[in-house]
């Protein structure tokens, strides 16, 4: 059991790096657009200041109170430990990963950024500590209003990346990729790292 839950500990830290290394790819190679969130993120920080990682932080704090007002409980402490950690590592990737100069290195940091996201959800979301808060949002719009996964997720994603593009957030073709694009990659990711899970691990299924 302990073996486990170390395992578990590890997938999920190593989930949130490589996750967060992806969304400062993709934000490197913004000239393609971002995720909808960080089009938002990146509009904040273009009006107001403080760091995209900082306003990522804010947002989901936001986010997580609404969620505890209405639903009369506190999340799970992996989904402060996301909310905190992607954060404080998107910052630190932005500050160490060299620009993006021209349209050829922009689509490729964008596209490896789009993979590693990928990965790094499948990581983060096999070791069922805690979901972030935007996903904590998601589910608070299935259970107040009786609305689809996919029906509240979209209407998020838009109103978000609006949100962001009047404030002066990059929005573009990557932008609508990320929307409709990104759940397959982390779905085959999941799988992917749940075979991983169990073999280093040593067990034969994983709750997610």
């Amino acid at each position: 059991m302990k073996q486990g839950f170390y395992w578990r500990c590890l997938f999920f830290i190593a989930g949130i790096i490589v996750l967060s290394l992806g969304v400062a790819l993709t934000i490197k190679g913004q000239t393609i657009g971002v995720g909808s969130w960080d089009v938002l993120h990146i509009g904040l920080y273009k009006n107001l200041g403080l760091t995209i990682g900082a306003w990522s932080i804010i947002i989901g704090l936001i986010i997580l109170a609404i969620d505890s007002m209405l639903s009369k409980r506190l999340p799970k402490i992996g989904t402060y430990l996301d909310m905190f950690l992607t954060g404080i590592f998107i910052d630190i990737f932005l500050y160490v990963l060299p620009n993006a100069h021209n349209l050829l290195e922009q689509t490729l940091s964008f596209v490896v950024g789009i993979v590693l996201l990928g990965i790094g959800c499948g990581m983060y979301m096999v070791a069922n500590l805690g979901v972030g808060p935007r996903d904590t949002l998601m589910l608070l719009l299935v259970r107040r209003l009786g609305w689809s996964v996919n029906r509240a997720r979209t209407t998020m994603e838009v109103s978000v990346a609006v949100v962001g593009f009047i404030l002066g957030g990059p929005v573009g073709i990557g932008t609508v990729f990320m929307a409709f694009g990104l759940g397959p990659v982390v779905q085959w990711a999941l799988k992917w790292n749940e075979k991983l899970f169990y073999r280093a691990a040593g067990v034969e299924s994983a709750v997610i």
